[in-house]
């Protein structure tokens, strides 16, 4: 159960621990009982001690790399997580074991200072062998250290050595081989071995775990950036397409970036200032055209020489205002409804904005840059945009085509249904026959102004009724009540009106009663 990366003091308990599980293989005096559990007690000692070496690590970790580079430490405080949940959960098992010895032997003898029938031959090999929790705590072992590893860089995974184990011993000349389970808790192994021994591997799991997450975490500052290459990087910080009277800024930095270093910046001889590491270029527009311009970084290298970069050509392009109509739900207008749109306008605020329509009308939905369009003939409508220039005149910003259709027709349903097999009761249970349009983006509504209802029983004439309103009548909802098995029952004649005021005749619903 030895493992590696172990102090000088854990090396000298697991060495020790071997020297008196082979004694108790002899002999057990109390001599040598009392020397397990004080074996027992230096390893508890020494667990808590690497314990709390692992919470200051997280603790250390989360107050300074996690908090001020989230991005980049997220990934590994993921792993360490899993790495601590696993160790947790391997760790319980154990513990679990251990309160099972205890009620076993009847408790902690606070006098002898151990656990009652510490010498107790019997309790270990039935709750390790006969009952398999050795077998069982085998397995978990071998399946956290899997995990572990698994969390580690692929290419560290290797050399990683863990203390952590449950190797079957080395076969001696001339001996049979034994199996891990009955070397550390099988038949002559007393109770306070057994205790050691589980203590042991709780020792093992957190010098384990603490190896893991110093590797681990220990991993993000090799992600660290070394600067011993460079290329020089400007990103605009706003578009590259402006307005007169709009600036125009971007950023300068090193993509080897590092906002402990500050380099030298200039652009066309003029020094920027420099902050974090990153250089802000700011000029006014005045007037339209595409202009170019590129940066001159100076920074002292890791040889100590003082290295110099310029970036790539730079373009942007000054442009008089324009703006933009784009439809909230569909690309047409619909005729009788309020079409949302939406208009913007580099550089104008969207206050400021207003739509004239060569044909219907736009209302301010409430919000600035938000319209509702009403169309009232189809076809073709343009929509135009204006603004306020400097002087506060309004000028055209830009126009759009759109086109106007009318509403389609919407499906007639009747119990939440469009025909086809339906008991008697859910026929009786409704009262009202109503329009809508399927997988419409628009809220519409639809009136029903007239219907006639046919019911027919098997061979006989049909009944023919009328309404003029989305409503059963009073013999209407006779007729489906007295309806048997087998009859038909159509709706047929339906009108209904959409709120662009057309009456459109919807297709008929027909039923059978089943």
């Amino acid at each position: 159960m030895a493992g590696v990366n172990e102090t000088p003091r854990q090396k000298m308990m697991g060495i020790l621990y071997l020297v008196l599980l082979g004694l108790a293989a002899t002999t057990v005096t109390e001599k040598v009982l009392q020397s397990f559990r004080n074996l027992t007690v230096g390893l508890e000692a020494s667990t808590s001690n690497v314990q709390t070496s692992i919470d200051k690590a997280f603790a250390s970790f989360a107050a300074s790399t996690l908090k001020d580079d989230p991005t980049r430490a997220k990934p590994f405080w993921d792993k360490a997580q899993k790495v601590k949940a696993a160790v947790a959960d391997l760790d319980k098992y154990i513990t679990d074991t251990k309160a099972i010895f205890e009620k076993e032997c009847g408790g902690f003898d606070e006098s002898e200072g151990d656990y009652k029938q510490r010498d107790n031959v019997e309790i270990s090999p039935n709750v390790m062998i006969l009952h398999g929790r050795a077998k069982e705590l085998k397995k978990k072992i071998a399946e956290t250290k899997a995990l572990i590893l698994a969390q580690l860089d692929e290419k560290d995974r290797p050399g990683f050595k863990m203390a952590l184990n449950a190797d079957d011993p080395l076969k001696r000349k001339g001996e049979l081989q034994k199996e891990w389970a009955d070397t550390y808790f099988g038949d002559g192994i007393p109770l306070t071995a057994a205790f050691t021994a589980l203590t042991k591997i709780e020792a093992d799991l957190k010098t384990t775990e603490s190896e893991a997450i110093k590797k681990i975490l220990g991993d993000v500052t090799k992600t660290d950036l070394v600067l011993d290459q460079y290329a020089a990087l400007a990103v605009p910080t706003t578009s590259s397409y402006v307005l007169v009277g709009q600036p125009y800024s971007a950023e300068v930095f090193l993509t080897a970036f590092s906002n402990s270093l500050n380099p030298d910046i200039t652009v066309g001889g003029q020094k920027l200032n420099v902050t974090g590491g990153k250089g802000t270029y700011t000029v006014n527009t005045s007037h339209e055209g595409e202009f170019k311009w590129s940066a001159t970084l100076h920074m002292k290298k890791a040889d100590g020489s003082i290295g110099e970069w310029k970036t790539p050509e730079v373009s942007y392009r000054v442009a008089k205002p324009s703006a933009v109509v784009s439809p909230d739900k569909m690309n047409v207008f619909y005729i009788g409804l309020d079409n949302p749109v939406s208009v913007s306008a580099p550089g104008t605020p969207a206050e400021k904005l207003k739509v004239t329509m060569s044909a219907g009308s736009a209302k301010s939905a409430g919000t600035p840059g938000k319209f509702l369009v009403n169309v009232t003939t189809s076809g073709v409508v343009k929509v135009s945009i204006f603004g306020e220039d400097g002087s506060g005149k309004q000028v055209k910003l830009g126009e759009s085509d759109f086109r106007c259709k009318r509403l389609p027709s919407p499906h007639a349903k009747f119990a939440g249904k469009g025909g086809g097999n339906v008991p008697r009761a859910q026929l009786t249970s409704a009262d009202r026959i109503f329009a809508a349009l399927e997988d419409f983006e628009f809220d519409t509504k639809f009136v029903i102004g007239h219907f006639k209802l046919y019911v027919q029983k098997p061979r006989m004439d049909p009944q023919i009724l009328e309404s003029s309103n989305m409503l059963l009548t009073a013999p209407m909802k006779a007729a489906l009540t007295g309806a048997t098995a087998g009859t038909k029952v159509y709706f047929d004649e339906i009108f209904a009106t959409g709120p662009d005021g057309i009456k459109r005749p919807l297709e008929p619903i027909i039923f059978t009663v089943q």
